[in-house]
C-alpha cells in the first residue's frame, strides 16, 4: 500500500510515568499490567495498533531504575536500554512538570542516533496550564527531541496528536501483523501477567517485588481455558501473607485474576493457583532464567 508506515516504537521513561497505561489507551484495550507502584512491568510487551493508513508496533518496556540493585533489576535496566535502542522511534514519557535525575538517567542510555519524542503524560494532573510551557522550554533543552506532546494517557487528552507525530517517524513499510491482531504475546504469557498485576493490586507495598508467577499448565477445552499457576515467593515468611488467613488473600487475587482471563479470553476460566518459596528467586540467575529473564 503506497503510503502505508509501519514501525516499532519504544515507550521509554522510569518507573510509574504512566507507560502501560499510555499503551493501553492508544490500543483501546487492556494489554499491558497497570498498577499505582512504580515498575509493574517486567516483560517486554509489544500493542500493534492498525489504522487505515498505519500500523504503529508499540514496545512497552521496563521502567529504568536505580533504587534496587539485585540481578533482576540489572536485567530489567538491560531489557530497558536495548528495547530503546533497537525500535525505529523512541517515545520518552515524562511526568507534566517532573523531570527528576532519574528521568535524565533514563534519557541518557537512549542512543544519541535515535529518534526521540518526548511526551509530557498526565496533563490532567496540571491545574495551572501556563506552566505547562516553560516546563516544556526546560525539557527540550535536555536532548534535540523531534517533537513535545503533551497528553493525559488517562483521559485521551491529545492521543490522537500523539499518534500523527508518531506516524512521521516510522518508515514507510506494509503492515507486519494482521490488522485485527493486538500483541505479538499469546494467552499463556498474558495469563500470567493478569496474575502478577493482582499481586501488584492485592499485596502491600514491598511483597510484589519478591513475586512472581510461573504457568504449570494451561489447556483449551471448548470455550474453558483451564489455567494452573504458581507463585514464587522469597522467603517462608512472605507465604502466609500471600495466602492470608484462611486463604483469604489468595483467594481474593486469584478470582480477580480469574475476571479479567475470562473478559481478555471471551470465555470461561478454572484458574488453579499455588504458592511456594523459591528462595532468593530475584538474585538468582538460574531462577530467574527458569521464570523466563535471562
Amino acid at each position: 500500500m503506497s503510503g502505508f508506515r509501519c514501525g516499532t516504537i519504544a515507550l521509554a521513561g522510569r518507573p510509574n510515568t504512566g507507560k502501560s497505561t499510555l499503551l493501553n489507551k492508544l490500543l483501546g484495550e487492556k494489554l499491558a499490567i497497570v498498577s499505582r507502584k512504580a515498575q509493574t512491568t517486567r516483560h517486554v510487551v509489544t500493542g500493534i495498533l492498525t489504522t487505515a493508513d498505519c500500523q504503529y508496533l508499540l514496545v512497552d518496556l521496563p521502567g529504568y531504575q536505580t533504587r534496587h540493585v539485585n540481578v533482576l533489576n540489572r536485567i530489567l535496566n538491560r531489557r530497558a536500554i536495548e528495547g530503546a535502542r533497537d525500535c525505529d522511534l523512541v517515545a520518552f514519557v515524562v511526568e507534566a512538570l517532573r523531570f527528576a535525575p532519574a528521568d535524565r538517567a533514563v534519557l541518557a542510555r537512549i542512543p544519541a542516533k535515535a529518534r526521540i519524542i518526548a511526551v509530557v503524560n498526565k496533563l490532567d494532573l496540571v491545574k495551572n496550564r501556563l506552566e505547562l510551557l516553560p516546563f516544556v522550554e526546560r525539557l527540550s533543552r535536555e536532548r534535540n527531541f523531534a517533537a513535545v506532546v503533551p497528553v493525559s494517557a488517562r483521559t485521551g487528552e491529545n492521543l490522537d496528536e500523539l499518534l500523527r507525530v508518531l506516524r512521521e517517524g516510522i518508515p514507510e513499510a506494509p503492515a507486519v501483523y494482521p490488522a485485527d491482531q493486538l500483541t505479538d504475546r499469546n494467552e499463556r504469557f498474558l495469563a500470567t501477567e493478569i496474575l502478577r498485576e493482582k499481586l501488584f493490586r492485592v499485596l502491600g507495598e514491598e511483597l510484589p517485588y519478591r513475586c512472581d508467577v510461573a504457568l504449570e499448565s494451561f489447556r483449551e477445552e471448548g470455550r474453558l481455558r483451564r489455567i494452573e499457576a504458581t507463585i514464587w515467593v522469597e522467603r517462608d515468611s512472605q507465604k502466609p501473607i500471600v495466602v492470608g488467613t484462611g486463604g483469604a488473600t489468595l483467594k481474593k487475587i486469584s478470582s480477580a485474576a480469574r475476571r479479567d482471563m475470562e473478559a481478555r479470553f471471551g470465555g470461561h476460566v478454572y484458574l488453579g493457583v499455588w504458592v511456594k518459596v523459591k528462595r532468593d528467586w530475584t538474585a538468582d540467575a538460574r531462577a530467574l532464567k527458569q521464570l523466563g529473564y535471562g
